[in-house]
């Protein structure tokens, strides 16, 4: 058998018959570079803080490999990053079986973390079966815990941490290790508090406390779930930190919203890193605090692309756009993650055309998208209704092939359904994508319901439950919504009242807020104030806010009154509570009530928000406001609506108040 070179696609390790090997003769040092055969191409998502839009390195040529088995094993020295693409590891994965490499150790530990990478759980319980349940083979006598605690941080990586215990209570009490624990308690900090205080007992227990791998995983696991109190114990009661423990200890501080501290602690480190510049710069970045983070980000020592992506993420989150386009341009190596940031901010802030040029900017240096940047960006198009930009992402995906993700197909239905296009989300829902999740069901759900399809949305909840698909607490916030906008009281009670007992959902305040606009609208106040009473939570704004609308729809004065009493003691400042009050008043001729109502309104010391509306035309949004004449074309824009009220006129409508509601004769 020899390894020969053929036109086959980059990394594809091809064996064929041929005549007997000869020996190859050395080559010479002019050829000794030439003769070697370069990796794979490597373009590994994974690692987001390498440049993107690198070029793929040259295609392998197998002809100057000195032996096939040489070949496999300078490929494998290369995992877990070195074989990005499924199909790669996957060939190189035969080849380790045909020869029977897999039972060593260390290959399979390299093949479990590779298929971790990719997502590929099962492979990774295929791959350490394979090796482990060998005792008889001459490597699997070696280290068995190195397969074991490869298996735990695969699933770690995954949060998968039933199976992370499952594999922890099968293993041998001698076997385990700090690294065992570490990968233990990072796999379990996805279920929650519990499990990790049940973790951090145990490893109390048998004395592995004192370890720093294991003081730095519960660490991260407590902040990660909010036991903040619980991460700063286990710092102050390590015996011996390096500079991983402050920087988790930091970072916990950071996702606390403790910048100032996690500030004092990054100037008493003993030895700073990248990492602990870095985790302060994303603190104030995310406390919107973008000038304290460009201080600190002229002293660094060294930066890297995720110092000058922090910085470019902190005047975005300020809104300073001008100042992050100038620290964009300034970004020595750009990769996806900075593109996205930036793509996403401009699009998020209603810059179209600047997100647009950035976009094209983008594939012109020829960074790909990945799942994570395309929801990001589409998101942010969702947010600020840019449909033109949702658009071009949606060509852009289909072009790749990205489409087939659910992510993907998720976060454009979403885009199309709060942009207004509903009916091109259930084309994608329909037809484009291949695997739908209950996230899928809910967006299109939800997104009927938005704008007023209710008995659509109530047809799809349906067939959810028909394919098998569990609702969820989401579901029945569309399916509530959906009946409040069409008037179905019976079945929105049915729905509420049954949610417990029919799919284990405890209704949380947001099922309340949705009957409480479903009452309200059927003009049954009173119930709906009960309901309101009843409820397990204290009421918020938004739960006062649809029974106000609801006094202000059906004129009732008495509960009106009570709704702006509770919202003035959750927002003093709102003047809007108080006009629509006055409006409520005036319609039911209460004159010197309206006066009162008007006198508090001024008292908020703040003015109610002028309404406005806007509208995307050529990739530019042009919004309008009541007595705003700042738009260029404000003269023929009052002029076309004169014509249009002159029409309304005409058709039998009369204009109510200044012209802005109309009413059939």
């Amino acid at each position: 058998m020899s390894v020969g070179h053929t036109t086959s696609p980059p990394g594809v390790l091809l064996v064929r018959a041929s005549t007997p090997h000869r020996p190859a003769t050395a080559p010479s040092p002019a050829t000794a570079t030439a003769a070697q055969p370069p990796p794979y191409p490597l373009k590994n998502k994974a690692l987001m803080s390498t440049a993107a839009g690198s070029a793929l390195r040259p295609a392998p040529r197998w002809g100057g490999a000195p032996s096939h088995r040489r070949l496999v094993e300078q490929h494998l020295s290369s995992l877990p990053h070195g074989l990005p693409r499924l199909r790669h590891l996957q060939e190189l994965h035969a080849q380790l079986l045909k020869q029977g490499m897999h039972r060593d150790q260390s290959a399979a530990s390299k093949l479990i973390a590779s298929y971790a990478l990719l997502r590929r759980v099962p492979a990774c319980r295929r791959v350490f079966s394979a090796a482990a349940a060998l005792p008889g083979n001459p490597y699997s006598s070696s280290n068995t815990s190195l397969l074991a605690n490869t298996l735990l941080r695969a699933y770690a990586l995954n949060a998968l941490p039933d199976a992370a215990l499952s594999t922890f209570a099968a293993m041998p009490a001698h076997q385990r290790d700090s690294f065992t624990y570490s990968f233990l308690i990072k796999a379990l900090a996805s279920a929650g508090l519990p499990p990790v205080r049940a973790a951090h007992s145990h490893v109390v227990k048998v004395g592995s406390i004192e370890d720093t791998f294991v003081g730095n995983a519960l660490m991260d696991a407590y902040s990660k779930n909010g036991g903040f109190p619980d991460a700063r114990k286990v710092f102050d009661e390590m015996p011996a930190r390096d500079i991983v423990s402050w920087n988790t200890a930091m970072a916990a501080m950071v996702r606390h919203g403790e910048v100032a501290g996690a500030r004092r602690m990054f100037d008493e480190m003993p030895k700073r890193d990248t990492v602990s510049w870095n985790t302060i710069l994303d603190g104030y970045a995310k406390a919107g605090e973008a000038e304290e983070a460009f201080e600190l980000f002229q002293h660094m020592p060294e930066r890297n692309v995720v110092s000058w992506s922090t910085v470019v993420s902190a005047y975005c989150k300020k809104g300073d756009m001008e100042m992050a386009r100038v620290m964009f341009d300034k970004i020595p190596t750009k990769n996806l993650v900075t593109w996205t940031i930036m793509v996403s901010a401009c699009a998020q802030k209603g810059l179209v055309e600047e997100a647009g040029r950035l976009f094209t900017e983008m594939k012109e240096a020829a960074v790909e998208l990945d799942v994570a940047a395309v929801v990001s960006i589409l998101a942010a198009c969702a947010e600020s209704g840019s449909l033109a930009l949702g658009k071009r992402i949606h060509r852009h995906v289909r072009q790749r092939n990205l489409g087939r993700s659910t992510n993907v197909c998720n976060a454009l239905m979403d885009m199309f359904c709060k942009c207004g296009c509903v009916n091109r989300a259930d084309y994608i829902f329909d037809n484009e994508i291949v695997e739908k999740d209950t996230v899928s069901w809910n967006t299109i759900i939800g997104g009927f319901a938005m704008h007023g399809h209710g008995d659509k949305a109530l047809d799809l909840f349906a067939q959810m439950k028909q394919l098998g698909f569990c609702p969820d607490a989401v579901t029945l916030i569309n399916v509530l919504s959906a009946c409040a906008h069409m008037g179905f009281l019976e079945e929105g009670r049915r729905y509420f009242a049954n949610m417990e007992v029919d799919y284990g959902i405890v209704p949380q305040i947001e099922h309340y807020g949705c009957m409480v606009d479903l009452l309200g609208r059927g003009g049954l106040i009173k119930e709906a104030v009960d309901l309101i009473k009843r409820m397990p939570w204290e009421p918020n704004e938004v739960i006062w806010g649809s029974l106000l609308s609801a006094c202000r729809l059906h004129k009732n004065v008495e509960y009106a009154e009570m709704a702006v009493n509770e919202l003035s003691k959750l927002q003093p400042s709102n003047a809007g509570n108080y006009a629509v009050l006055s409006n409520i008043y005036a319609e039911a001729e209460k004159w010197s009530d309206m006066a009162k109502a008007r006198m508090q309104m001024k008292g908020t010391g703040s003015q109610k928000t002028a309404g406005s509306s806007w509208i995307e035309l050529d990739e530019a949004f042009h919004e309008f406001t009541v007595g705003d004449r700042k738009h260029p074309e404000s003269n023929r824009i009052s002029e076309m609506v004169d014509r249009l009220s002159s029409h309304v006129k005409k058709a039998g409508c009369v204009p109510v108040g200044h012209g802005h509601e109309l009413l059939l004769q």
